[in-house]
Order: C-alpha cells, then sequence, then structure tokens
C-alpha cells in the first residue's frame, strides 16, 4: 500500500513524538546521591553529586565521611541508556563504580572496582533521603509535643541537617507564654556555651593565617597574660586556654552579673585566682579561659571578637539574625522570654546580660541560621564554593584533645574528651560531636555527626533542662534507624527522685547550725565595702537591724547563723546566693576585717579584706588632722601629702600614715604602731591616740 505525503508526514510527527517521549523519560544522574560500599566486614557511606556541563558531557564529585573525603573530583563520567560509570579522580588503584539505574530513576546498583577488588555499591537519590529523615522527625512530633510539657519547656525549636540539606527545621510550643507567641524556626534563642565553637573557630582562621599558633606561649602573643605562678604563665598556649585544662575550676562569679568590667580587665585578674591543679593535669570546665581566647583573637586583629566572629563566620555564612546580646534580641520581632522552674512553677525570669563573657557564651541565634553553622561543620569548613577555615584545621577543632574522665552511664556511649570547643566522645558506634549551652532562662544543644554527614541544633526557653539532650538522642536514633531507647522515661524517673532528694535535704539544713550564738560585733561595725584584687568589690550595708551583701550587682538580705557566720536568705528576683554563708574574721585589734566567702568551692574560701573609709584618702577631709603634737616633750607634725597624712619628727625621715580600720592609720615603716586622732565634743581634733604593743599614748595637739 503507497502512502500519501500527508499520511507519511503524521507518520513521521508520531515517531518523532515517541522518541521525544522515551527520551524524556530516559533516567538522568543529575542531583544529590547518598548510599555506601559494602566493604568486607563493613559498610562505607558515601555521598554523590552529579551536573551536566554546557557541552553536555558530565562531572561530579564523591564524599566518604569515614574517611574524611570531602568532594573528591570525578572523572570519566558515563551515561549510556540505564548504564552509569564513573571514577575517582587522582586515587591509588584507579576506583572506578559501574552500575544500573532503577526503572524509576531512584537508584543506581553495581559494583565498585579498585586495585582489582570488586565490592558491590548502591546509591539512592538525596531526595529520598532526605524524605525519609523527614518523615522520620514528623513522627516525632508527638513525642516532642508531649515532652515539652513533661519537662515544663515552654518553647523548643529544632534543625536537623543530613548530607547538606536542612531536612527539618520547626518549632513548638511558645516563645512567650503570657503573650502566647508561637516558636518559629526564627524564633531567637540564647544559645549560651554553645558560643564556645565560634571563639574557638575564630582562633582557627587566624591559626590558617600564620597570626598564631595553637601551641607556642599564649604569651608570645599577648605580652602581659599572666597566671598565678609563672610556671603556668610561661606554660600556657593557645590549646591549654579552649580544652579547659588551664589547672584553673571555674571561678564563675568573678564575672556573673558583672557589668561594670571589661574584658581586658577580666583577663588582668587571673593572676589573683587560686588554681587547684597543675596545667594540664586534669579537665575543669572554665568560662574565664574562653574569654581570654576571644581576648586574645582581639588583641591579634585590633578587632572586637563580636567583629571577628561577625566578619568571619556570620556574614559568610548569612546568618542574619544572629548577634551577640539578649538586648538585640529584645529589639527583634521574634524572640523567646527566658522561664525557670521555682518552687514547682514555671515563671519568666529576667534576661541575663553576659556580654563582657562573650566569647564564653552570649550569642544569641534561631535554627534557621544555626542550621547554617552546623552545615559549614559538617562540610569541613565550606561554605559553598568558600573555604572558610582549612579543612585540617576543622578536623582539630573536632578531634580529642583533653579526657574529660568519668565513665560512661553505658557500654554503648563512651566517655567524653574535649576538642577545642566541642565535646568529643561515640554514640552508640557513632562519632559524635556536640556542645552544649545554659544560661539564665535558656538550654541548647548542637551536634553533629560528622561521619554520618548529620548535625541537629536544638534550642529551648527553659533553664538547665535537659531535653535538648534527650530530644536529639531520640531524633539520632530514628535518623540512623538505631534500636529504640526510652530516653525520656529514664530521665523523667530520676528528676523524680532528685527532687523528692533535695525537698528532704531542705528540711535538715538547719540541723547544722549551732544554736544560741550571736554575733560578737554591733551590726553596724560589720557594714562596709570589702576588696578581692580578683573578684572585686563585695559591698555589706545595713539596714534596719539586717544586714544585707550586694556583689556584681545582685543584692542578698543575710541572716545570722552562728557565730560570727551569716546566711544568704532567698532573694525572689535573684536567689543566686541563696544559702551562701559568709564568715566575718576579726584582726587582732578586735576590727571586722574581712569576710570569707565560697565563692569557688574548689580552692579555699575567697577572701575579701574590708576597705578602709574612704574619706581618709580624701585630703579635705584630712586636712582636719594636720598640726603639730606634742608626747612626752617630744613635736610630731602631722601634714597632708597627696591623698594620705605624714608625720615627721625633728631629725628623723618622713613616716607615711596608712588609712586603717575604724578610726586608725597604720605606720607604713612600723605596722605594730598605729594612730587615732581624738575629738572633743564639737568634733574639733584635739589629740592623737597613738598605739604600740606596750601601750597607748596620747599627744596632745599644739
Amino acid at each position: 500500500m503507497r502512502l500519501s505525503s500527508r499520511s507519511l508526514a503524521i507518520v513521521l510527527c508520531f515517531v518523532v513524538a515517541a522518541a521525544q517521549s522515551v527520551a524524556a523519560q530516559a533516567p538522568t544522574i543529575a542531583g544529590h546521591w547518598e548510599g555506601g560500599i559494602d566493604v568486607p566486614g563493613t559498610r562505607l557511606a558515601i555521598d554523590v553529586d552529579f551536573s551536566k556541563k554546557d557541552d553536555g558531557s558530565w562531572t561530579g564529585d564523591i564524599s566518604i565521611p569515614q574517611q574524611a573525603a570531602k568532594d573528591l573530583p570525578l572523572v570519566n563520567v558515563t551515561v549510556a541508556a540505564d548504564q552509569v560509570s564513573f571514577e575517582i579522580a587522582g586515587i591509588p588503584g584507579a576506583p572506578t563504580f559501574k552500575g544500573t539505574i532503577s526503572a524509576d530513576g531512584a537508584k543506581i546498583t553495581g559494583q565498585f572496582v579498585q586495585g582489582g577488588q570488586s565490592m558491590p555499591f548502591d546509591l539512592a537519590r538525596g531526595a529520598a533521603n532526605a524524605a525519609a529523615a523527614k518523615d522520620a522527625m514528623a513522627a516525632l512530633d508527638p513525642w516532642i509535643e508531649k515532652a515539652i510539657v513533661d519537662w515544663k519547656v515552654p518553647g523548643l525549636a529544632i534543625a536537623v541537617v543530613k548530607g547538606g540539606q536542612v531536612v527539618h527545621a520547626r518549632g513548638y510550643g511558645q516563645r512567650d507564654v503570657d503573650g502566647k507567641l508561637p516558636v518559629t524556626t526564627k524564633t531567637l534563642f540564647a544559645i549560651g556555651s554553645s558560643s564556645k565553637a565560634f571563639t574557638t573557630f575564630v582562633l582557627g582562621t587566624l591559626v590558617d593565617e600564620g597570626k598564631l599558633d595553637w601551641d607556642e606561649p599564649v604569651t608570645r602573643f599577648l605580652p602581659g597574660f599572666r597566671m598565678y605562678d609563672q610556671a603556668t604563665t610561661n606554660m600556657m598556649t593557645p590549646r591549654d586556654l579552649v580544652t579547659h585544662r588551664s589547672g584553673l575550676p571555674r571561678h564563675d562569679l568573678l564575672w556573673y552579673n558583672n557589668l561594670g568590667i571589661s574584658r581586658k580587665e577580666i583577663v588582668e585578674r587571673l593572676p589573683y585566682l587560686e588554681p587547684n591543679e597543675p596545667l594540664r593535669a586534669k579537665w575543669q570546665y572554665n568560662n574565664l579561659m574562653f574569654v581570654t581566647a576571644g581576648h586574645l583573637a582581639e588583641h591579634i586583629t585590633g578587632k572586637s571578637w563580636e567583629d571577628n566572629v561577625r566578619q568571619r563566620i556570620l556574614d559568610p555564612l548569612g546568618m542574619a539574625r544572629t548577634n551577640f546580646s539578649v538586648a538585640d534580641s529584645q529589639k527583634a520581632d521574634d524572640f523567646a522570654k527566658p522561664y525557670d522552674e521555682r518552687d514547682d512553677v514555671l515563671k519568666e525570669i529576667p534576661f541575663r546580660v553576659i556580654t563582657t563573657v562573650g566569647p564564653a557564651g552570649s550569642i544569641n541565634s534561631c535554627v534557621d541560621d544555626m542550621a547554617k553553622w552546623v552545615t559549614l561543620h559538617l562540610a569541613r569548613g565550606k561554605a559553598g564554593d568558600r573555604q572558610i577555615i582549612g579543612p585540617s584545621t576543622i578536623d582539630d577543632l573536632h578531634n580529642p584533645q583533653m579526657v574529660m574522665g568519668g565513665s560512661s552511664e553505658r557500654p554503648d556511649i563512651s566517655p567524653s574528651s574535649y576538642g577545642m570547643g566541642w565535646m568529643v566522645y561515640t554514640y552508640r558506634g557513632h562519632a559524635m560531636v556536640e556542645h552544649g549551652g545554659n544560661i539564665d532562662g535558656f538550654s541548647a544543644l548542637v551536634m553533629l555527626l560528622p561521619k554520618d554527614d548529620l548535625g541537629l541544633v536544638i534550642l529551648t526557653n527553659r533553664n538547665g533542662t535537659p531535653l535538648p539532650a534527650l530530644l536529639a538522642r531520640h531524633a539520632v536514633d530514628r535518623l540512623l534507624k538505631l534500636e529504640p531507647v526510652d530516653w525520656n522515661a529514664d530521665a523523667l524517673a530520676k528528676q523524680t527522685l532528685g527532687k523528692e532528694a533535695q525537698k528532704e535535704a531542705k528540711t535538715k539544713k538547719n540541723t547544722v547550725r549551732k544554736v544560741g550564738t550571736k554575733p560578737a560585733h554591733a551590726m553596724a561595725e560589720y557594714a562596709g565595702d570589702y576588696e578581692h584584687a580578683g573578684y572585686g568589690t563585695l559591698r555589706v550595708t545595713l539596714a534596719g537591724d539586717r544586714l544585707q551583701a550586694t556583689f556584681n550587682g545582685i543584692p542578698v538580705p543575710l541572716e545570722h547563723w552562728h557565730f560570727e557566720t551569716f546566711n544568704g536568705l532567698k532573694d525572689p528576683k535573684d536567689p543566686t546566693f541563696e544559702d551562701m554563708k559568709f564568715l566575718f574574721q576579726t584582726d587582732v585589734k578586735g576590727n571586722v576585717a574581712s569576710v570569707a566567702v565560697a565563692f569557688e568551692p574548689s580552692v579555699k574560701d575567697i577572701v575579701f579584706a574590708k576597705k578602709a573609709d574612704p574619706r581618709l584618702s580624701d585630703p579635705v577631709y584630712l586636712a582636719r588632722f594636720a598640726g603639730t603634737y606634742e608626747l612626752a616633750g617630744q613635736l610630731i607634725t602631722i601634714a597632708v601629702k597627696g591623698n594620705g597624712l605624714v608625720a615627721t619628727l625633728p631629725g628623723s625621715p618622713e613616716f607615711h600614715l596608712v588609712p586603717g580600720l575604724g578610726d586608725e592609720f597604720t605606720l607604713k615603716e612600723a605596722s605594730v604602731v598605729s594612730f587615732a586622732f581624738v575629738t572633743d565634743e564639737k568634733g574639733v581634733v584635739n589629740a592623737m591616740s597613738v598605739r604600740q604593743p606596750d601601750g597607748v599614748y596620747t599627744a596632745k595637739k599644739r
């Protein structure tokens, strides 16, 4: 049969359309793939990215997290119908993959050949794995909703990163309970000590630039840096600063709520803080060393720690909502208020301003921003096409540096070590890098599983809650398809026992009190300013018949406990010093001379020495004491010199009068001799009492 020209055209159009349809249905390898190679005895996780060039040829890269290999280039990528092959460039043994694309284009299976050995491999499209991760997290929603009620957590936000993608990000509960405002992925929370990793990252970039060396003495980069003893001063390195092995316990009350001190001044106070261990002998958490690390970066760069973090991390990553002060958070359109459980009731508490110790913990962020931070670490310091920090430097930050001590809670969870700004351990066979954060009203956790290319960030607006860690474990178990463990039930049971024990202990606290005693001095004699070179000033005032102590702006009413010890009562606004004991001490002259407080329980009590009346250093006030006094026929001339007094005797050099306690001045050149000036009923100085070990002499004013 012969076709007409019109019929032939119709047939040709049909053939062309059919060919196009077949081409459209042919599988493509473009995109992200995840899977593994079944090497003898284990499975090696891999992920692969393919893309098509303008000339129609294929290119790609492969990452092997367990071997710390990231984005190795692929060559000889070929696709023919449902067959695909590709090689890893520059690796001995010509590692080659040859596989078949499934009919639906969702999987590739085949053989991996290297050095004459052949092993099966499989890949699944990243979208499918992302969907599985999303499903796993979605299934966890009911658990989270119940857990925030169980733990009295007002609000929580979480983001999960897998294979370079944010596979889950969501807010739960309320950022503002009274306002009934919901948590979103943009809600700002304080991340507390999770900020430490930002400080070590900044230092790492300085190492990359050759401006810092982890293992050279700090004094090489920060002249004037000093610790309690010279040997520690000489040996302390930047690595020591950020691994909690300085030998110094926390001494946190030095900085807590201290709004009148700079980072530089904190570093200058370090020589006056007593250590309790030798350098590098023991892991002891210390925020002051991270403040020092931040100040070190400031000194090297000539820029503030905040500017360094912003320019080296936040701006390159696009973390636009992240800030360094809770004051800035409260100016934002979406921020969480802080809460704590007090007397079994959840209450909103004031924001705690800690910008002075920013390098140790003042960053505020949201899970949208923090997911970018997590992604950067999982990519070994690479953001898009830009390598922000060297891969080996990231590895150094994540690697164990100092054993933290302590045993493991379970055989499948290893004891922890500390990296640099990160805690490092093995969780149920998976390498874990994490750091929590707790500051008044907020608890946070940032967690990385580098070999699984998985990361999480969890932020809450509840003080000291274990929920971030519990949620992270439940999420990881689901995402990695591990045998389920009811971490939450065990923790809730322990919390109940802990609360019961605490209540019982409170009922017995008065049993250690010595009853029937009274203070040795009149209440007014305890009042005054007490000073410590490291901690600063502790003020004691008398209001009515009760003493009140104030330190770093935090007041605490004092009740007499026994003998010369006073106990801190509860201040509803800030219970920091509740039940803390203040031991007043008397000098040999009977003056209240100092007060000892256990501000750092790991060392001897911190002793604050009572300061002299400030008027005794005021030249105007001192002028009333100037004049000539006669003692047993000998003339003593008292004169004002600068902001002090000097005494001269005929034929003798000047003697300097140092302000003492009460109404006394001590002779600088002979501390056993003191002077007190005597006034008449009108307050006019008419004599001087000279007090020596053998007696008290009176010198009349002429």
